[in-house]
C-alpha cells in the first residue's frame, strides 16, 4: 500500500426496498375481514393497489412499472406470509416482500427490464418465474406456486439446488499456505494480497463496522430513545428501539441488554433476534451467537440468517464450516451481497479459480454492480490474468466513476504487472483529472505514463510524469512514493546528486520503505561514497528479511482452503 495520502470516500448507496408495497398491504388488511368478504377484498384491493400507483406515477418524471400476483400451494390455497423476492440485473440488491392473508403481493416503482420472482416460507421455495416489463407503465403478474414437502424432503431439495451453473468444487480443509504456489514474482503476490485485503474491505460488515463508530446520532436521539424506555420499560418496542440506537452506533455492549430484554418480551421477533445474534458476533460472544442463530435457523431458514452463521464460522476461526454456510446463503438467497460474500471468503483463503467462478456468476447476475466488478479483477490478477484483471477494473471505474476504490487497484497492479496493461492510462487520466488535489490520483496516473511509455520515455512522456509526481508531493509531503519515483527521474538524468537528496526525503517519509534505501545505495556507489553505500545496502538487506519474515506471518495466519473437484465419470462401456 503507498504511503501517499488522500483517497476519497465511497459513495454508498442504502438498501433498497419495497416499503410502497408494504404500505398498501398494512393499509388494506384483508386478515381483518370475515370470510364472506374476501371476494370483495381481493378486488378492492386490486382497485386500491391500481388507483395508488396511478397517483403514485403522477408523482415521477417518467411511468414505472409495477410487478404484481399472488403466492398458493399446490392445492391452490393462497400462502399469507410467504417471502416474495425480485432480482434483476436493474437492481443493486434484492428487493422483498411479504404476501397477505390472501396471498397478494406488490412490488412498485420499477423500471422497464426483465425480473425474476420467486417466494419461499417454511423453507420451502417456489420455482423462479421470469417477468419482462418491456415498456414503463406496464402491470404485470406473476402466481407464483409453494410446494409444502415434510422437512426431510426439503432437506434433500434445498442440498441440490445450485446457486450457479454446475459447481465443480468442495472446501474439503485448511492449510498452511506460503508464496509456493503463488503466480509470478514476490512482488505481483503482496499486491495480489493487497487486492484481496480492499476488496475485504467492500463487503457490507467491513464497511459498517468501520463507519459505525464515527456515525453522528440526530442531536438529542439517544435521550429521547431513553426517555421513552424509562416510560414503558416493560416494552418491546421501547427495547429492542434504544439497542437498535446503540447497536447501529457500534455501542454492542450497550445494545446487548436492550436486545436481550426485548427477546424475553417476544421471543417470535425475528429481526430483534437477528439483531441480538449480531451484537453477539460483533462482541466476540459466538456461543450465544450461535444458539440464538439456530434458533432461527429451527423456524425459518434464510440466507440472511445462513450469512451471519457464516461470520461467525470465520470470526471464530473455522473458515471451512463458513464457506459452506456462504454457499447455503446464496443458493436461498442468490443476491449481490450474498455472490460477493461467498466470493471474497474463497479469495481470503486462497481458493483462486473458485473466487473467480463466483464472482463471473455474480457479474452475470448483477453486471451493474462495480464492486462485484472490481472482486472478479482481483481474483483474474491473482491467477496471473493481468489483462483481463485491468479491464474488469476499467469496468468497475466505468460504473463508478466517482468511487476511488477501482482506480486505487488499477493504479497498483499497473505498477506490479510485468508489462504494461490494456485501458489503465485512460481511466486514471480521469481519476487524476476528476481529482486534482488527491495524491494518489496523480502518482498512480504518473506511474502509469511512465509504464505505458516503456523505452520511449522520453521528452512529453517524460516531463508530464515529472509535473504529476511533483503535484502528488506538493499536496502530500510525505508521499514517500512519489518521492522515490521523482529521486528515479532524477537518477534517470543521472543527477545522482539531487537524487540522493530525494531518496533520504522518501526515506524520512518512510523509514521502511526498503527500495529507497537499495536506490540510495546505488546513487552513492556511482559518486563514489562507497562506505555510505555499503551502509544503505546492509540496511536494504536488514529490512527485506523482516519484512519477509512478517509477511510470511502473516501468512500462516491465514488457512488455505484445500479444495476438491470431482473426477470426471469414467466412459460407459461399449456393449
Amino acid at each position: 500500500m503507498t504511503d501517499c495520502h488522500g483517497t476519497i470516500p465511497r459513495n454508498r448507496r442504502p438498501d433498497s426496498g419495497s416499503g410502497y408495497a408494504s404500505a398498501v398491504l398494512s393499509y388494506f388488511s384483508i386478515r381483518s375481514l370475515p370470510r364472506a368478504r374476501v371476494r370483495i377484498a381481493v378486488l378492492l384491493f386490486g382497485v386500491f393497489a391500481t388507483l395508488a400507483y396511478s397517483l403514485q406515477r403522477e408523482n415521477h418524471s417518467q411511468a414505472l412499472v409495477t410487478i404484481a400476483g399472488t403466492v398458493h400451494d399446490k392445492d391452490g390455497e393462497a400462502v399469507a406470509g410467504a417471502e416474495v423476492r425480485l432480482t434483476s440485473k436493474n437492481l443493486a440488491e434484492t428487493l422483498r416482500t411479504k404476501s397477505d392473508a390472501a396471498g397478494h403481493f406488490v412490488f412498485t416503482a420499477l423500471t422497464a427490464g426483465a425480473y425474476q420472482l420467486t417466494a419461499a416460507k417454511d423453507g420451502a421455495v417456489s420455482q423462479p418465474v421470469g417477468v419482462d416489463a418491456s415498456s414503463a407503465g406496464d402491470n404485470l403478474h406473476a402466481d407464483l406456486v409453494i410446494a409444502h414437502e415434510p422437512r426431510s424432503s426439503r432437506a434433500t431439495s434445498a442440498s441440490q439446488m445450485e446457486f450457479y451453473d454446475q459447481p465443480s468444487f468442495t472446501i474439503a480443509g485448511v492449510t498452511d499456505w506460503t508464496a509456493a504456489g503463488g503466480h509470478g514474482s514476490d512482488s505481483i503476490l503482496r499486491t495480489s494480497e493487497s487486492l484481496t485485503r480492499e476488496t475485504l474491505a467492500l463487503r457490507p460488515d467491513a464497511i459498517s463496522s468501520a463507519t459505525a463508530s464515527s456515525g453522528r446520532a440526530v442531536p438529542g436521539e439517544e435521550e429521547r430513545l431513553r426517555a421513552v424506555l424509562a416510560a414503558a420499560p416493560g416494552s418491546f418496542k421501547a427495547n429492542a428501539g434504544l439497542g437498535k440506537f446503540y447497536a447501529d452506533h457500534g455501542n454492542y455492549p450497550a445494545a446487548i441488554p436492550l436486545f436481550q430484554k426485548a427477546y424475553e418480551i417476544d421471543k417470535d421477533n425475528r429481526e430483534n433476534a437477528y439483531e441480538l445474534a449480531e451484537a453477539y458476533k460483533a462482541t466476540g460472544d459466538f456461543a450465544k451467537a450461535r444458539s440464538l442463530i439456530a434458533a432461527l435457523k429451527a423456524t425459518h431458514e434464510t440466507g440472511d440468517i445462513d450469512r451471519l452463521s457464516a461470520e461467525v464460522d470465520e470470526q471464530s476461526g473455522n473458515p471451512t464450516a463458513a464457506a459452506e454456510e456462504f454457499q447455503r446463503a446464496v443458493r436461498l438467497d442468490p443476491s449481490e451481497r450474498n455472490y460477493f460474500e461467498l466470493g471474497s471468503e474463497l479469495l481470503l483463503h486462497r481458493a483462486i479459480w473458485q473466487a473467480k467462478q463466483v464472482f463471473e456468476e455474480g457479474v452475470k447476475a448483477y453486471s451493474a454492480s462495480a464492486r462485484m466488478q472490481a472482486a472478479l479483477g482481483t481474483a483474474l490478477f491473482a491467477g496471473a490474468l493481468y489483462d483481463d484483471a485491468a479491464r474488469q477494473f476499467c469496468k468497475a471505474s466505468d460504473l463508478s466513476p466517482d468511487d476511488p476504490e477501482p482506480y486505487l487497484f488499477m493504479g497498483k497492479i499497473e505498477i506490479a504487472s510485468p508489462g504494461p496493461l490494456p485501458c489503465v492510462e485512460e481511466k486514471l487520466a480521469r481519476f487524476a483529472g476528476r481529482n486534482p488535489e488527491n495524491a494518489l490520483a496523480n502518482y498512480f496516473y504518473a506511474m502509469a505514463i511512465w509504464k505505458q511509455s516503456g523505452n520511449a520515455f522520453v521528452g512529453t512522456a517524460l516531463e508530464h510524469v515529472n509535473t504529476l509526481l511533483n503535484q502528488a508531493v506538493a499536496i502530500d509531503p510525505k508521499c514517500s512514493d512519489a518521492l522515490l519515483q521523482l529521486g528515479n527521474l532524477d537518477a534517470l538524468r543521472g543527477d545522482y546528486p539531487a537524487a540522493i537528496g530525494l531518496y533520504h526525503k522518501a526515506i524520512e517519509a518512510n523509514p521502511r520503505l526498503n527500495e529507497a534505501h537499495y536506490r540510495l545505495g546505488v546513487a552513492y556507489d556511482r559518486v563514489g561514497d562507497k562506505e555510505r553505500a555499503r551502509q544503505e545496502f546492509q540496511l536494504h538487506e536488514t529490512l527485506e528479511k523482516e519484512q519477509a519474515a512478517e509477511v510470511d506471518r502473516q501468512r500462516r495466519e491465514i488457512k488455505q482452503f484445500v479444495v476438491e473437484t470431482p473426477s470426471p465419470a469414467p466412459p460407459s462401456p461399449n456393449r
